[in-house]
């Protein structure tokens, strides 16, 4: 397993089924960006109450779109693989429901762990950033509960660490600077149209290719663990 494998497939094919990605994250985005929108809009006018009622709305949808979206990118990467996209996008959101709660509390709790790791010395952020990369598709393909994907991610990537914190600063910098780019285009509407469209556009069109890599990368862990003597995977 290397960095370049992994992107190579990964470009593959967010390229070959963009417009499936694409619309993917947009259904999940449109209704994130919109509150927030409206969010922004409410502080802006100084309404108080209502800006609460909706900050609070806002922060709702986006994390549990964010967990639904996590879990359906994978299932896509799992059914475009073998080089046709059989799903519909409806099938798509309906088959990772089950995996939501778990999705759910393992970001959680590892956003927390994280953010605490880069407050106190950056290292043990990166540290955890990276054995826990592939948390998500554990629980959606693996259907393991929110704690035991902690472990499961741990020992998927044990052996493999430099390359996948390889993999995940990359497509972290260039998911980045694009959805920058994107989003400084429609710098030129209204603020609230600004936040929406750009919003929405620039992460459907960005999102999906780090949630591919991360995919691509469980995958292909699994693979080079299956290939490994089960002595030589013990620490």
């Amino acid at each position: 397993m290397t960095i370049g494998a992994v992107l190579d497939e990964s470009w593959t094919l967010f390229t070959r089924f963009f417009g499936r990605f694409f619309l993917i994250g947009l259904v999940v985005f449109a209704v994130v960006n919109l509150v927030y929108a409206l969010v922004v809009e409410a502080i802006s006018s100084d309404e108080a109450a209502g800006s609460a009622v909706l900050a609070i709305v806002g922060l709702a949808a986006a994390v549990i779109g964010t967990t639904w979206l996590q879990g359906a990118f994978v299932y896509a990467v799992q059914d475009a693989r073998d080089g046709t996209f059989d799903s519909t996008i409806a099938e798509v959101f309906a088959r990772v429901s089950p995996a939501i709660l778990p999705l759910f509390v393992a970001g959680l709790l590892a956003g927390i762990a994280i953010a605490v790791g880069f407050v106190l010395l950056v290292v043990p952020g990166l540290y955890l950033l990276t054995i826990w990369a592939v948390i998500a598709p554990v629980i959606v393909i693996e259907r393991t509960g929110a704690l035991e994907a902690f472990g499961r991610s741990r020992a998927l990537v044990r052996g493999h660490g430099w390359t996948v914190f390889g993999i995940v600063v990359i497509t972290s910098l260039l998911s980045g600077i694009a959805s920058g780019l994107l989003q400084a285009a429609f710098s030129f509407l209204p603020r609230f149209l600004e936040l929406f469209v750009g919003g929405t556009i620039a992460q459907a069109v960005v999102a999906p290719f780090v949630a591919i890599a991360l995919a691509i990368t469980y995958f292909r862990l699994q693979e080079a663990h299956e290939d490994v003597p089960a002595a030589q995977t013990e620490p």
